[in-house]
């Protein structure tokens, strides 16, 4: 997340197509704060079957891919192609694994150089993975991932290899843990932070019933920049049952700033101090320790427990004194790429009993990557070629042109918008630049520190409705409705790339209270190729795109552009169509909409937002406006009342029913036309 500060007139660079959020860049007197990205099992037997892991796909799971579903030669992968599930790593050896580590590298590179995502997260966690499922017992044991991008590998290890190439597809692999994709994720991966307080719920779950399973919660650093994972950690302190947190460190700091910072090193000294820490002898001698001190006394037990907790300080890294005080037993650092130290750490940490949670903290590097152009080899390992997912282009452009004021807070959204009301009493113009799905967990900020309180805080709230293969998880459904209701907020979406340079402007602008707009994922479409400064709109004024006579569509942002579609379709059946771009939906253009239901006995609003958003706005003005007694017919298209599932973004525009075809179809409808309406829809 990060907050930045400009001091330009309002414009937009040239840049490269899909870069539409860099028209922030030149915000007079500007600051923006954004998150840099921004299921339970069945019951189950003791007996493992690589077929009996898939449960939402269906289908035969087989431990072989289908090369034919991809393009290119392929290295042999020969222990690799005898791992259905996790059981079949029991019996190799540490050389074996290692060489598995290898071939799994490497076929996520190759399964990477084939597609347009990244699986840099899951590169670096390889060998952890390994290693988990060498240990622990899944799916009895309860192995949760905070972060969706991280779990690449563990998906290949449960018996969902050969269907890696559907990743993110329609019908395909989820792109995070799903209950219902298998009983090997114990809980849904989706906005982060969120492994460690479900993890305590299961383990707390577990000793109400008396059972015996292990709970193991896989966190990275960037979950460390959030409030619930101190949260959980610090009520799993204070419950302390028994359960795992092992602490992915991709950047070699727990507290790490963007480019530099204290590095935490791992060497043959730290290494042995790790499995001293995690041996069952030394815990043990360290609670008998504390036992004595009770006996003696409160303050000789306090005494102690400090001496402890400083000489653990010293021996360890920076910032793992922190994780004491909440309650968590530290081990470590321990190198995340040493299978042979991994295992030996988690083995003992697995047949520690009664001991309270423990955090594991592991070292990985988030640039390991095998050559795909190597036909022999798989060992090699290269920096990443692929671009960072974290950010999005053009907010690094952003952050590049106003380093001193930019201000990436990570996963800490909650921080982010009383970051943003603190900027704004301070005089700046902060722009707080949060994805859609990530805003939902700020609402109460938005209201109570931003709203009620009037402060002109710009919010910018990016990937703004479906979501394409991140599916429901990333899916930006609800912010139209969850904004619109505030009573201080104006709620606003562009059409078009133009639109989006000029409400840059309007924000910058608007000094009187709280602002939004919305924005997709990726590009919004454009009118022109021109480099142009962005020019200030009326608040809460639409405009007329296309006129006719026979129904109006009214559209809600990017929606403008199907609704010209529908009407494209409708004129060859001989249907004349009035389009109308909102632009607010808060404001309400209240002539637009009096002029619209005037001339128009059809009104169809448009918008690629929830039920209770956008046409909720239109119903309650044109219900208390009597424009409903008789006069005008009206019907709202929204996305429809369930999560939309992964697929191409085309496809998901089809199924949620706001396709050009599906707009036009609804207009054919309304009018009567119903066998035509088939028709088009075929």
């Amino acid at each position: 997340m990060a907050v930045a500060s400009a001091r330009y007139s309002i414009g937009i660079f040239r840049r490269r197509h899909g870069d539409s959020a860099s028209a922030l860049a030149e915000s007079e007197s500007s600051s923006c704060s954004f998150p840099a990205r921004t299921e339970w099992p069945s019951h189950l037997s003791t007996t493992f079957h690589s077929r009996s892991c898939c449960k939402r796909l269906g289908g035969r799971m087989n431990s072989l891919p289908d090369i034919g579903d991809f393009n290119g030669e392929k290295v042999p992968t020969p222990i690799l192609d005898l791992v259905g599930n996790p059981i079949h790593l029991k019996n190799l050896s540490i050389k074996e694994l290692k060489q598995l580590a290898d071939e799994i590298r490497y076929e996520l590179s190759f399964i990477s150089s084939k597609s347009d995502y990244s699986l840099r997260a899951s590169l670096a966690v390889v060998d952890l993975t390994i290693a988990l499922h060498y240990v622990f017992h899944a799916p009895v044991d309860k192995l949760l991932w905070d972060t969706g991008e991280q779990t690449y590998a563990h998906k290949m290890l449960t018996g969902r290899r050969s269907l890696m190439h559907t990743l993110r597809k329609k019908g395909g692999l989820s792109g995070y843990t799903s209950r219902s994709e298998s009983d090997y994720d114990a809980f849904g991966a989706a906005h982060g932070c969120n492994s460690v307080s479900a993890g305590l719920g299961m383990a707390i779950a577990r000793d109400c019933k008396g059972s015996w399973e292990r709970v193991v919660t896989i966190i990275s650093n960037e979950s460390t920049m959030a409030g619930q994972s101190y949260e959980a950690m610090s009520n799993a302190g204070y419950l302390d049952s028994n359960m795992i947190v092992i602490l992915n460190d991709s950047r070699n700091s727990l507290h790490p700033k963007l480019d530099e910072g204290s590095k935490t090193s791992i060497n043959a000294l730290s290494s042995t101090l790790s499995k001293l820490q995690s041996s069952k002898s030394f815990r043990r001698l360290r609670e008998a320790a504390k036992g004595v001190t009770k006996k003696i006394g409160m303050g000789m037990h306090e005494l102690a427990a400090k001496v402890d907790e400083y000489a653990r300080g010293m021996l360890g890294p920076s910032g793992s004194t922190l994780f004491e005080e909440l309650g968590l037993y530290y081990i470590g650092p321990v190198d995340g790429h040493n299978i042979e130290d991994l295992i030996s750490v988690l083995q003992e940490v697995a047949s520690l009993d009664s001991m309270g949670p423990v955090l594991v903290h592991v070292i990985t590097k988030g640039n390991l990557v095998a050559d795909v152009n190597q036909k022999n080899e798989v060992s090699t390992t290269q920096p990443e070629v692929h671009a960072g997912s974290v950010m999005e282009p053009s907010l690094r452009l952003l952050q590049e042109k106003f380093p001193d004021n930019f201000f990436d807070v990570g996963m800490a959204e909650q921080h982010a918008v009383t970051f943003s009301a603190g900027l704004s009493c301070g005089g700046l113009k902060p722009f707080c630049i949060i994805p859609s799905a990530l805003l939902q967990r700020t609402y109460s900020q938005v209201v109570h520190d931003v709203d009620q309180q009037k402060l002109p805080v710009r919010f910018a709230i990016s990937n703004a409705g479906l979501a394409g293969g991140n599916g429901p998880v990333q899916s930006g459904a609800f912010d139209i409705t969850f904004m619109s209701c505030l009573p201080n907020m104006v709620v606003m979406a562009p059409s078009n790339e133009g639109e989006l340079v000029d409400m840059v402007a309007t924000a910058a602008h608007y000094d009187d209270g709280p602002i939004c707009f919305r924005y997709p994922s990726g590009a919004v479409d454009r009118t022109d190729n021109f480099i142009r400064s962005g020019l200030p709109l009326e608040i809460g004024r639409g405009t007329i795109v296309a006129e006719g006579k026979d129904v109006a569509f009214l559209a809600y942002g990017t929606m403008v552009q199907n609704c010209l579609k529908a009407r494209s379709l409708l004129s060859e059946l001989g249907i004349e169509v009035t389009v109308a771009n909102a632009r607010f939906c808060k404001p309400l253009d209240i002539k637009l909409l009096r002029q619209l239901c005037e001339n128009h006995s059809f009104l169809i609003t448009v918008e690629e937002g929830s039920v209770g958003g956008f046409g909720s706005h239109v119903a309650q003005f044109i219900a208390l406006d009597g424009r409903l007694d008789g006069t005008v017919k009206w019907r709202p298209l929204t996305l429809p009342d369930n999560y939309v599932e992964q697929a191409s973004l085309k496809e998901q525009v089809a199924l949620a029913g706001l396709s050009g075809h599906h707009i036009a179809a609804t207009a054919l409808s309304l009018l009567g036309r119903k066998r035509e309406a088939l028709l088009l829809m075929r």
